[in-house]
């Protein structure tokens, strides 16, 4: 790529989706823009909005790393920026390979925004033993395309340094300084009451292991108006499909399953829009719950929040953040979100942001990246941009029958389901050994053995939504 003066920076986003993509709620559930976890939106959104500047373009590239189509990226863009969360975990393990084989690839700078380690709450690393040559290749390659790689927390700076690695910059996340340098939170005068707004959000392990339902199914009792905040994918599809095929779906102690009182009461909500979730947050009170990038959302729109942290990828980010947080095994089933509230303490997030802030675009102009903030208009364009954006609706309990909401869910099957039969075509006509039909642009699959996949696809898709879409109280 020739370098010209007055062609502006191209700069790749690893994210699920652009801000600016307004698809419908099916097919964001569909293609899981979100990687399983609307979180990752949240430090997404931020990255994209931080680093877009007059002299630069930011696009997204979707999740997946695919190393053949590294040339390309050589070609089309100046700089690759991967923003990501927990990425040392034994579950993420060949994902962070594969990336690694795609930056090995690539000639250009590859910057990593607020990377983390996963252990338990005691800080111990041993569980990531075995994984140790993976993270080491990783975190080699990227520190040959540039000048420094940004962790989350003191936690994963220590273990990147235990493994000799020096280059190494706490940074957080960026979804902290989606605003930047000012952070405006107080505290509503006066103790939570029963009438309060409060959101509460929770993993299905902190829910299985720590006693989280009990501590929700309590405020359930004494908050009218308390909301559940959802994040995962199988949640995102019981509360619009009310069924998934991912085993935790069976968990009835979670406020996202159709048998939980939260759920039939339409008190649950997963947003996949950040926008849409941190504007809608504004009217509420308190937020508190196991789920970081839930209560950054709340901080995000001025709400007062407590984490419950369960591991070090959440203790470790609440530490340098200084946002006020509880180890949730030392938290009573019959704690009062009043208490967590009267307890909670912002003087340390919101007076010590700026010199974060100031860090952390130190660490974005050592490694040659410009900032809205300090190169561009603060973010206005972009979030005027957003602003006149139709964004999809908060996904919510499907409880009724309403004709509008039936038409678009059989709208998008119908959608679905001629999609598949064009593939099922194109396969036929493959495997007897004709042209594909005319006008079918469906991805093909490798061979004959694709026909049962595309099968049961086409069962798990279409098949019980339609059931349910018949009979959704059941």
């Amino acid at each position: 790529m020739t370098d010209e003066p007055s062609r502006k920076r191209r700069l790749l986003l690893r994210s699920g989706k652009s801000p600016f993509d307004t698809g419908s709620l099916e097919d964001a559930l569909h293609r899981d823009v979100f990687a399983t976890n609307t979180g990752n939106l949240i430090f997404s959104d931020a990255a994209h909005k931080i680093l877009t500047t007059p002299r630069t373009d930011v696009f997204s590239n979707g999740i997946r790393a695919v190393p053949s189509e590294a040339e390309r990226i050589n070609e089309e863009y100046d700089v690759f920026v991967v923003p990501l969360a927990n990425a040392f975990r034994p579950t993420f393990e060949r994902p962070l390979a594969r990336m690694t084989q795609l930056i090995r690839k690539l000639r250009i700078p590859v910057v990593v925004l607020g990377v983390g380690a996963q252990a338990p709450l005691a800080y111990d690393a041993e569980r990531l033993k075995p994984m140790e040559p993976t993270v080491r290749q990783f975190v080699a390659a990227v520190l040959d395309r540039s000048a420094s790689i940004g962790v989350r927390g003191e936690f994963t700076a220590r273990y990147l340094a235990d493994m000799g690695f020096r280059d190494v910059e706490v940074i957080g996340c960026p979804s902290m300084f989606l605003n930047g340098a000012t952070f405006a939170l107080t505290k509503r005068q006066g103790p939570l009451t029963a009438e309060s707004r409060i959101a509460v959000n929770g993993s299905h392990s902190a829910v299985r292991a720590h006693g989280l339902d009990a501590i929700i199914r309590r405020a359930h009792g004494r908050y009218p108006h308390l909301r559940f905040i959802g994040q995962n994918l199988l949640e995102a599809e019981l509360l619009h499909w009310r069924e998934t095929p991912h085993p935790d779906g069976a968990q009835t102690s979670m406020p996202t399953h159709p048998s939980h009182p939260m759920y039939r009461e339409d008190k649950v909500r997963l947003y996949i829009d950040p926008a849409t979730w941190i504007g809608e947050l504004r009217d509420f009170d308190f937020s508190f719950g196991s789920r970081i990038h839930g209560n950054i959302a709340a901080l995000l729109a001025g709400v007062p929040s407590t984490v419950l942290c369960s591991d070090s990828r959440t203790l470790e980010l609440c530490r340098y953040f200084e946002i006020p947080h509880r180890r949730i095994s030392e938290v009573p089933d019959t704690v009062d979100p009043a208490e967590l509230y009267e307890a909670a303490d912002f003087g340390g997030l919101v007076n010590g942001h700026e010199e974060r802030f100031l860090r952390f675009i130190g660490f974005l102009e050592r490694n040659g990246l410009e900032n809205t903030f300090t190169h561009g208009d603060g973010g206005a364009a972009f979030d005027a941009r957003l602003a006149g954006l139709a964004l999809p609706p908060a996904v919510r309990p499907w409880i009724g029958n309403d004709p509008e909401a039936l038409s678009a869910r059989f709208g998008w099957l119908r959608g679905r389901m001629e999609e598949l039969a064009a593939h099922n075509a194109e396969l036929r006509g493959r495997l007897a050994g004709r042209a594909s039909p005319v006008g079918v642009r469906i991805q093909i699959g490798q061979g004959a053995g694709t026909l049962p996949t595309v099968y049961r696809r086409a069962r798990r898709v279409v098949g019980r939504p339609v059931r349910k879409l018949l009979r959704p109280e059941e």
